[in-house]
Parts: C-alpha cells; structure tokens; sequence
C-alpha cells in the first residue's frame, strides 16, 4: 500500500509554529524569534506571536531562566556558567539574577562534592589539587570557590567557608 499524501494546507501560523516550539521544552523570547526568523516567519508576526504567548503565560523568560539555571546546578555547574549560559539566551541582568537567586544552591558544597567525587582521596597530591580546581573552574565555579572547595574535600571538611559566589 502506498502512503496518501496529506493535502497540502495553510502554512502554519506564526503564533502555531512557535506554540510548537515550546511544547518540547520552556525557550526564551529571543530564542523563540531566532527559531521563527529561521523558519521564515516576518519580524512583525513573530513579534505579535511572541506578546500573545507572553500574555497567555506560555512563554515566560522568568520561569525559562529559574529552570534552566536549576537544572544546570543540579547537573553540578557553578553560577559562573550558568550566568554565561543564560546570557546566550538573551535575558538581562535582572532576570538571570533573580533565576540564580531561585536556584537556593549552596555552591560551595555543590563545588566541594564534586571535587571529593572526582578525585577521592587523591587530593592529597598538589598536581591533583591543581586539576581539582581546573575542573571546578571551567564548571563554571569561581576561583575562591573551587579553591574552597578543594581544599575542604582534601581535608575531608564538609563544611563551608562562605566563600562561594
């Protein structure tokens, strides 16, 4: 049997192309517009596109920000990263600080837990140390951080020094 065709309609609108979009997964409204522009939509449609779903409360750069940077730090990334990370989606200071605020993460112990994973009780050897905070740092964890951190899992010390970010 051959497949029939479906028949060819009205293209998608605007407003259908980018609910589509966000069924899969939360987009901030610059990526939502990257995606549309993309896909050949009209700067004018996709911006019309873009309010209604904001006031519907299907797109929400607030609520795309405070996901984002939670999975991320679950994932065991810094502050540091994240913050790069939503930046390419092109939200402003005042959201991304407010998506890290959210994330209610200790990030020293995060970053003290990730080293004494890694590297166990290796740590004892400064070539080891060095590699621990390397890792931490390109984690996404500032440098007091991941040294804080690596020196607390050397010396087995779960507690933190409030140096984090």
């Amino acid at each position: 049997m051959r497949a029939r065709r479906k028949p060819q309609g009205e293209p998608p609108s605007a407003y259908q192309q980018a609910l589509g979009l966000l069924v899969r997964r939360e987009r901030s409204r610059a990526e939502l517009g990257r995606k549309l522009k993309q896909r050949g939509v009209d700067g004018e449609d996709a911006a019309t596109a873009l309010d209604t779903l904001a006031r519907q409360d299907f797109q929400n750069d607030e609520r795309f920000a405070g996901a984002l940077a939670r999975t991320r730090a679950a994932a065991g990334y810094g502050p540091v990263r994240i913050r790069a990370e939503l930046g390419t989606h092109g939200l402003d200071r005042a959201t991304i600080a407010a998506a890290l605020d959210t994330c209610e993460v200790d990030w020293d112990a995060l970053a003290t837990d990730a080293a004494r994973r890694r590297f166990g009780d290796r740590l004892a050897d400064p070539a080891t140390r060095r590699k621990a905070v390397d890792l931490l740092l390109r984690r996404g964890f500032d440098t007091r951080c991941a040294a804080g951190a690596v020196r607390r899992a050397a010396a087995g010390d779960g507690a933190t020094d409030g140096a984090g970010d």
